[in-house]
């Protein structure tokens, strides 16, 4: 019998449940982006090109894309809460490989271990989360769990700066592995406090391997959920290939230090902030089309206005207005992959996060390609175009999709 469609308020859950997920998110969020201001220092140590230094970013993120597609089921089969608790164990860990690996070689391969492990966190939360939560409370409580996520993106940027600086690019590593061991020991704690509800698990016949298979086969089948699914792989390549050499395009374009171009950087932290801290204002003003559209041209106009800046410090409204974009736009995203397959809703979530994961490492490897033959200034152009067409597109087919259901 299937029970993962059962919703429960929130009342039910230990205080800690949510806010613990959103500090996953948050370690999840700076193994991400702590590279960005670091390849420049890669670079220049291990002897390689600012594109080739990229991977360290591209791995992760094509792991971490991969390895949702397994997680998902997991947490189905298991528990989604207790496979989250698990999997930050086991992220300390690779964080550690990653600081303590002697040559590009083998921190690539640490790289790449980091983003499978850290892949089950916000997918598997994200769901637990739709599980628990009823549809109609669920943008506000998403968005406040998203702030963990949002402030690892910014604080992740941050760090990478001053180690840059600093050149130990290895400390932040260290630092990252004491957030989700003791995360870790949280989540493993409150699990064992959770009611019935929200430790559900699911029977599955036959193999692993064949349940995966057709799990995925089924979510392909619905038009909605490829839609969903096209449009946040796109949203990923679009942003993420020009956000990962912003600070590089600030520290070579204009000269300032890394620190200062990640300190600018972490303002998009603090635009998706803002937007938590106002999402059930903001979704009852517009509605999810209205989100998604001006989310993206909000995002393009932040990443067009960084391309063509004159001074240094044009990034500076940019990159907070960047964030606000982003979550108005993602988080529309995000709720709409909860509710596409809800009897399903591990293994959905978890094609949406492989989606966006490898739409971002996609991508990333493309401007880093693209680097070789052009300016940083025009890959935040050609981000921001195509950013344009996505929320329009994905907009009008929302609204198309809202009108049919009244």
């Amino acid at each position: 019998m299937d029970t993962m469609t059962t919703t429960q308020t929130p009342d039910h859950l230990p205080a800690l449940a949510i806010p613990l997920l959103s500090l996953a998110a948050f370690g999840s969020g700076v193994s991400l982006r702590v590279m960005d201001p670091i390849l420049p220092l890669l670079s220049n140590e291990f002897h390689v090109g600012l594109g080739d230094a990229s991977l360290v970013i591209t791995l992760f993120s094509v792991a971490y894309g991969i390895a949702q597609l397994f997680f998902g089921p997991l947490g189905d089969r298991f528990g989604k809460y207790l496979v989250i608790a698990g999997a930050s164990l086991v992220c300390a860990v690779t964080a550690l490989l990653c600081g303590l690996v002697s040559n590009f070689s083998m921190l690539l391969s640490a790289r790449l271990l980091a983003g499978a492990t850290a892949a089950a966190i916000i997918p598997l939360s994200m769901a637990w989360i739709g599980d628990v939560i009823p549809y109609a409370q669920r943008q506000p409580v998403l968005a406040k769990f998203l702030i963990g996520q949002i402030l690892g993106l910014s604080g992740g940027v941050l760090l990478g700066g001053f180690a840059a600086d600093a050149h130990q690019w290895r400390l932040p590593f260290l630092l990252i592995a004491a957030i989700f061991i003791c995360t870790a020991a949280g989540l493993f704690a409150v699990n064992r406090r959770l009611p019935a509800h929200a430790r559900l698990t699911r029977e599955t016949e036959g193999s692993a391997l064949m349940h995966i298979l057709n799990e995925f086969s089924e979510i392909g089948r619905l038009p909605w959920a490829r839609l969903v699914l096209a449009t946040v792989f796109l949203e990923g390549a679009f942003l993420y290939g020009p956000f990962a050499f912003i600070a590089s395009h600030l520290h070579q374009r204009f000269g300032i230090s890394l620190t200062s171009a990640g300190s600018i950087i972490m303002l998009f932290g603090f635009g998706g902030f803002a937007f938590a801290m106002n999402a059930r204002r903001l979704v009852q003003r517009w509605g999810e089309s209205g989100l998604s559209l001006r989310g993206g041209i909000i995002l393009a106009a932040a990443l067009m206005t960084t391309g063509l800046a004159v001074q240094w410090w044009y990034a500076i409204p940019a990159c907070f207005m960047a964030g606000l974009g982003f979550y108005m736009l993602h988080n529309t995203l995000q709720i709409n992959a909860t509710q596409m397959a809800p009897e399903r809703r591990g293994a959905a979530v978890s094609a949406f996060a492989s989606s966006f994961f490898l739409g971002q490492s996609a991508g990333v490897g493309l401007a880093g390609r693209l680097i070789h033959y052009t300016d940083t200034g025009n890959i935040m152009l050609y981000g921001a175009a195509g950013l344009i067409v996505v929320s329009l597109y994905f907009a009008r087919r929302l609204q198309h999709k809202h009108r049919h259901q009244m």
